[in-house]
């Protein structure tokens, strides 16, 4: 989770919340007479309103949290279209934290697309390179497995494990990560290398370079369909991070959530970030946030009760609740995650 202070120091990242109305699902509700169409998207006039309680619920909620926000918000249309429906510096380079994980994943599964490298290739996890804060290698106490790349992607994304970064600089160095991702097209979305090639920070990005990279992965167009699969069913996985924007949502509404999020701190303050996709009941993706706030107060409070998680709860339910009418027909590819079933072992 956290750099040395003095890599901190260097950027100020945004915080400050969206708003909402104290009860949002009876807010959002479509207004009379108003309902989807033969086609599955929601009247011109529904869709705009429903874009309009997105935009008034980050302003009243990027107002309550503090700090300095940059983020981007985007969500299918009446007409079927992608419609920008929060732009707040969404150009502004700043450090993803653990978000970046997320870029990080990309290069892996590039490579693995390329064939030079697979989810079935075991690396030792040795205690040299374990690595403390978010994550559960450095729980184990005692180490010495040998795991497989899809091993510790999956805690990567699901738990942020801060020791699987290292891992992924094992298979996809710190340069080449740059060159994957320089060749997709990002301008800005870079790791920071340091003297060991297999060793970085995890850099800066900017929330509409975010969104692009979300919603090319939804759309199986940054990847290939198998590892576009493979990182959006561990994103959208019921058992991953639920503190901001999925805490107010049943399990069925989780899981329509491809979520990753982020924490740390500068000399500015604390910094919490959280960005992902939302998919409607057929699998298309249909909305895309991407939330960096920093400058924050509550330095050590990683939990809910953070005023920017806070906020990222009142937007997740804001957004879930604006996008439940619509369905994209017009999506080009697909997603599902199997249902949740609980076991008792066995």
């Amino acid at each position: 989770m956290a750099e040395q202070v003095s890599r901190r120091a260097a950027i100020g990242i945004g915080a400050a919340a969206a708003a909402l109305v104290a009860t949002p699902r009876t807010a959002m509700a479509a207004p009379g007479g108003v309902g989807t169409t033969d086609a599955g998207l929601v009247s011109s006039a529904d869709a705009l309103s429903r874009q309009e309680a997105i935009r008034r619920a980050y302003r009243k909620q990027k107002a309550q949290a503090g700090g300095v926000w940059h983020a981007h918000v985007a969500m299918v249309g009446a007409a079927g279209g992608l419609n920008v429906v929060v732009d707040d510096d969404a150009d502004r380079v700043t450090h993803g934290y653990s978000v970046q994980k997320l870029a990080v994943a990309v290069a892996v599964m590039d490579k693995i697309d390329r064939g030079e490298l697979a989810l079935g290739q075991r690396l030792d996890l040795t205690g040299d390179i374990i690595l403390g804060g978010s994550g559960i290698y450095f729980l184990h106490t005692v180490w010495g497995d040998e795991i497989t790349v899809a091993n510790f992607l999956t805690a990567l994304l699901l738990v942020s494990d801060n020791t699987a970064v290292r891992m992924c600089g094992r298979v996809v160095p710190a340069l080449e990560i740059n060159e994957i991702l320089a060749a997709k097209g990002f301008t800005h979305t870079r790791v920071d290398p340091v003297a060991n090639p297999n060793r970085f920070f995890l850099g800066v990005t900017t929330p509409r370079e975010t969104h692009d990279l979300l919603w090319r992965l939804a759309n199986k167009t940054l990847l290939s369909t198998r590892s576009s699969d493979f990182l959006l069913g561990i994103l959208r996985w019921i058992n991953g991070y639920h503190d901001g924007i999925r805490r107010d949502m049943s399990s069925a509404e989780r899981s329509r959530v491809a979520t990753k999020y982020g924490a740390d701190y500068d000399s500015l303050g604390a910094a919490r970030h959280e960005v992902g996709i939302m998919f409607d009941p057929t699998g298309a993706p249909t909305l895309t946030y991407a939330f960096f706030a920093d400058s924050l107060a509550d330095l050590d409070n990683y939990g809910g009760t953070h005023p920017a998680v806070r906020a990222h709860a009142i937007l997740g339910r804001t957004m879930f609740d604006a996008i439940s009418p619509i369905t994209n027909p017009k999506a080009r590819a697909h997603h599902r995650v199997p249902q949740f079933h609980p076991t008792n072992g066995g």
